[in-house]
């Protein structure tokens, strides 16, 4: 809660409009290798682990996440690496499973994996952590935003965490004057879910915004939304909050379609992803709002080079996640410098060195113009509000 003054103040000054998600991918490599800190021709490398879902619902997020981290590693390379050493990247799917993204994890590490970029989503990356921690690994989650995602000190996110985004919300639709009346659908299943959620409903009570229906579903009932909608709509709810995942939130803006009901929809970076459910019709989402530290339209030079070299080489436009896995690449960069750090050193060496050296960092990225961080993991920084317009993501300036 430290840092959320700053935050939300930077939200209600910098609006913008776009899209959300995250995901993982399938195990790949830029290069081999068994040795820890070994490439395949026995050079001294750096070596970079992702993980994520890279198949399944929430593919989305993986592939971004994967793709994104991929970027910033053949751009290090290129310019001559870290510290004089070479990145060597591998990729691996855990189908937004936990104990999948475990499964990949120790594959991962027995490749020699030094520092993960991952997991993608909460309940992998906080199943993860528990590993990372025995081994005192360094981990940065680009998308992981659950409170416990970040609860030991070797673990650190570059995306914000669901408080500061239920927070921010209501924040941004009272001073906006978004609604008068809200309802709220969420996933009571989902850490993310309810995390957002919980603190949305503790600030939209401090702001007199009035919330006049609120209904839960979970991951064993989420293909028939007519109740939930029937209940914000017969309550007179002129805006939905729906701190979820993009593919069952185009199944309630399918129904409410079908219901005749058109209330606008705000949503946070889970959403990001939206437009590319298959067979879903993505007019439905024209006017949806959500928070989100990056939009693709953006025109400062790091956001079209990335997005032109994105389009290129993965024939779609970037969403949020794979600009923080982009920027947590470089994060890691970052911090390798300051400390000085070398391939030769042991992965627990490496992870003090990094636990340090992130408090004195200062990083320039995709998601906002300065990140830094404390010993608690979480970053400062500035998100923008992003909406879909003519089936694209666009800022609201």
């Amino acid at each position: 809660m430290k840092k959320f003054n700053k935050f939300v103040s930077a939200v209600l000054t910098s609006v913008m409009v776009a899209s959300m998600v995250a995901g993982c991918a399938d195990a790949t490599s830029t290069g081999g290798g068994s040795a820890e800190g070994a490439g395949s021709d026995g050079a001294k490398v750096f070596k970079i682990g992702a993980i994520g879902p890279l198949t399944g619902g929430a593919a989305a997020y993986g592939n971004a996440v994967v793709n994104g981290a991929e970027i910033a590693v053949e751009e290090i390379n290129a310019a001559g690496g870290i510290n004089g050493y070479q990145i060597e990247y591998k990729k691996e799917d855990d189908e937004c499973d936990a104990q999948k993204s475990v499964n990949a994890y120790n594959t991962l590490k027995d490749w020699g994996m030094q520092f993960l970029v991952g997991s993608t989503t909460s309940a992998c990356s906080i199943a993860v952590s528990e590993n990372t921690k025995a081994d005192n690994m360094f981990q940065l989650t680009p998308s992981g935003s659950a409170v416990e995602c970040v609860q030991y000190d070797n673990a650190f996110r570059v995306c914000f965490s669901d408080p500061s985004q239920g927070l921010a919300s209501a924040q941004y639709i009272a001073e906006h004057k978004l609604a008068t009346k809200i309802g709220i659908i969420y996933d009571s299943s989902d850490v993310y879910s309810t995390g957002v959620y919980q603190t949305f409903v503790d600030e939209a009570g401090r702001q007199g915004l009035e919330i006049v229906s609120s209904e839960a579903f979970t991951q064993d009932n989420n293909t028939d939304f007519t109740v939930q909608l029937q209940k914000a709509k017969d309550a007179g709810a002129d805006l939905l909050f729906l701190p979820f995942y993009y593919k069952d939130a185009s199944l309630v803006l399918t129904q409410a379609s079908t219901m005749d009901y058109h209330p606008t929809i705000f949503g946070v970076d889970g959403l990001d992803g939206i437009l590319t459910v298959e067979n879903f019709d993505t007019s439905l989402a024209e006017g949806v709002m959500l928070l989100t530290p990056f939009a693709a339209d953006a025109t400062d030079d790091l956001t079209v080079n990335f997005v032109k070299k994105y389009q290129e080489k993965y024939g779609e436009v970037p969403n949020q996640f794979a600009a923080d896995a982009y920027d947590a690449v470089y994060v890691i960069k970052a911090a390798i410098e300051k400390a000085g750090a070398t391939p030769d050193q042991s992965v627990s060496d490496l992870c003090e060195a990094l636990k340090g050296a992130m408090t004195q960092i200062e990083v320039a990225g995709l998601t906002s113009a300065k990140m830094t961080w404390d010993a608690s993991g979480e970053p400062n920084k500035e998100p923008k509000a992003v909406v879909i317009k003519d089936g694209a993501y666009v800022s609201a300036d």
